[in-house]
């Protein structure tokens, strides 16, 4: 059975992910502050330690779900969230370290367990965002960690990054995806231009699964429009 470990489970992407990977028989193992009832193995990440303290955590921890030695043939590190505030705004600061906190941390670690975890020719597969492909004065946080993003996915691709041979980072880029939240904030919006949570999983599982896969360290941007969803690499 070939096994993917989903970092940010509990959101609308993650779980979307764990459903259709469960559903395609795959063992999946979630990494994220609350389990999910779905995922076959859980790891808890508390939010109040450091860093380097979660990175830690996380590995010793999926040391023990893997047992000696065992490794996974997929990670997906769709963690994050939003903030919006330009230079000027009193939230900036706090908002651009909880835009880190909850892309570029968890993208990080993502990166270290490919390192350590990854079959051969295995995918580790992030979320970083159109509007960061170039600047986003009204959001400055959120573009600065999902440029982040798009700066790991590659390094990552480039040689002596550390992951194994053949292996596969990649990035998706969209412009909005269709989740509750966005749904509950944005509720006059154009629905037909927001690529839908089954979409992205369902090429994640075919990228994993080795099906038209990208070249190594792409951007992938998600242009959604009439319901109808392009990959265009960035």
């Amino acid at each position: 059975m070939k096994r993917v470990l989903v970092y940010g489970g509990r959101g609308a992407l993650g779980n979307a992910c764990i459903s259709h990977f469960k559903n395609s028989n795959w063992w999946v193992g979630n990494i994220d502050v609350s389990k999910s009832d779905q995922a076959d193995a859980n790891i808890t990440v508390n939010p109040e330690e450091s860093w380097v303290q979660q990175e830690a955590s996380v590995v010793e921890a999926l040391q023990q779900v893997l047992g000696g030695g065992g490794k996974v043939d997929a990670i997906l590190c769709v963690a994050g969230g939003w903030a919006g505030g330009n230079a000027a705004s009193k939230e900036m600061v706090k908002n651009a370290d909880a835009m880190w906190r909850t892309s570029v941390w968890p993208s990080t670690v993502a990166a270290h367990l490919g390192a350590h975890f990854l079959n051969e020719g295995g995918m580790v597969a992030f979320c970083g965002a159109k509007a960061a492909l170039e600047g986003t004065p009204g959001m400055i946080g959120y573009g600065m960690a999902k440029a982040a993003v798009h700066h790991l996915v590659k390094s990552l691709a480039a040689e002596k990054s550390g992951l194994p041979s053949a292996a596969l980072p990649v990035a998706v880029c969209p412009v909005t995806l269709d989740t509750p939240m966005n749904r509950k904030f944005m509720p006059k919006a154009d629905v037909s231009t927001w690529t839908p949570l089954f979409f992205v999983a369902e090429l994640f599982h075919n990228w994993a699964e080795g099906k038209e896969r990208p070249v190594p360290g792409s951007l992938i941007q998600l242009i959604t429009k009439d319901g109808q969803t392009s990959l265009i690499p960035a």
